[in-house]
């Protein structure tokens, strides 16, 4: 019997594939070895395939896609209510298989090897960022006990860490002396590490003409432009600006009822990564606007007296969504943003 659509659940080692007919009769549901997936999929005629995303889902879309089948990535909370009950491979799988034949089902975009090569880059500073705020925690709060206050920011602790290192230790005891020397070691070269990646990103980002579009975008620099490439591809799964918006959590949850609409805070939901560099550059913006009024547009001004500071940087940063959007589906520069009403 000819096999129309698969459900393949991914593993580590042990894969499930649940696979159905045209009239939605199970052929098999089974589990499959790393080793036999690529050799069982070639005995098949190409099909419409369906998998979660993963960490391993895009190297595997890859190769499936080389032997002739139809891949579709799903988010994987999008495939829960199609599991009937319990929980186990065979039983995800063919809610995949399900979820994967639904009209209105949305599907993520096959990264290509470059983009996850990309993605590296930036899934390792983040994690060397986060360790380096957590050693500047410890060493503040070390520090704190002995009545010693380093001042806020990441240069202050790094100033006193180049201090410390060059001789200029505060006076404790010997046991915390050494403590802090070897934090301070710590943030140096976390710092060092923390630059290279910075600096790889940037010379990756003068190779890629698309990454240098969207940093013709007030508040967009390297690190978010390579990012939103890596992530997004050209953006044309998405139907228009709000919706990519919306995948980034940066537009407002919905809940009308009874003809009445009522808008509440943002999502929040889909990619935290992007979320973050977003609002992070449109708050660099505001504050550069703050200094250098001369820089500032009418729209932004607006913005900044109507509504609060967060809330204007959010919406600075859905509005800026909706630019990148458009310039990566259209590929070109749309023009400087628009008014428009803060959500």
């Amino acid at each position: 019997m000819k096999v129309q659509t698969i459900g393949l659940d991914l593993a580590k080692n042990v894969f499930q594939v649940h696979g159905v007919s045209a009239c939605g009769k199970v052929v098999f549901n089974r589990p499959l070895r790393r080793v036999q997936v690529l050799a069982f999929f070639e005995g098949i005629e190409p099909c419409l395939v369906g998998m979660e995303t993963c960490c391993s889902s895009h190297h595997w879309a890859r190769e499936l896609r080389k032997l002739g089948h139809d891949v579709r990535l799903i988010p994987a909370m999008y495939v829960k209510p199609y599991v009937k009950r319990g929980k186990s491979e065979a039983v995800d799988a063919e809610a995949i298989c399900e979820a994967v034949s639904r009209p209105t089902m949305r599907f993520a975009e096959v990264k290509t090897r470059e983009q996850q090569g990309i993605l590296a880059l930036h899934r390792a500073r983040d994690l060397i960022v986060r360790q380096r705020t957590q050693i500047i925690n410890m060493l503040r709060g070390i520090l704190a006990d002995f009545g010693i206050v380093i001042a806020q920011g990441i240069e202050r602790a790094r100033r006193f860490a180049d201090e410390a290192l060059g001789g200029a230790v505060p006076d404790l005891p010997e046991v915390a002396r050494d403590v802090v020397l070897n934090l301070c070691h710590q943030v140096a070269a976390l710092h060092a590490r923390v630059r290279w990646y910075e600096a790889r990103m940037e010379m990756e980002a003068r190779k890629d003409p698309r990454i240098l579009l969207l940093r013709s975008i007030p508040g967009i620099g390297p690190i978010t432009a390579s990012a939103i490439v890596a992530t997004a591809g050209n953006a044309a799964q998405f139907r228009s600006g709000r919706e990519f918006a919306a995948w980034l959590g940066l537009t407002p949850l919905n809940k009308s009822s009874g003809g009445k609409e009522r808008l509440g805070r943002i999502s929040k939901m889909g990619d935290g990564y992007l979320r973050r560099l977003l609002v992070t550059g449109m708050t660099s913006r505001v504050r550069q606007v703050k200094s250098h009024p001369e820089r500032s547009e009418p729209w932004i001004d607006a913005l900044i007296i109507r509504k609060p500071f967060r809330v204007a940087t959010v919406a600075m940063a859905n509005k800026t969504a909706r630019i990148i959007w458009a310039m990566r589906t259209r590929e070109r520069f749309t023009g400087p943003p628009q008014p428009e009403t803060a959500q």
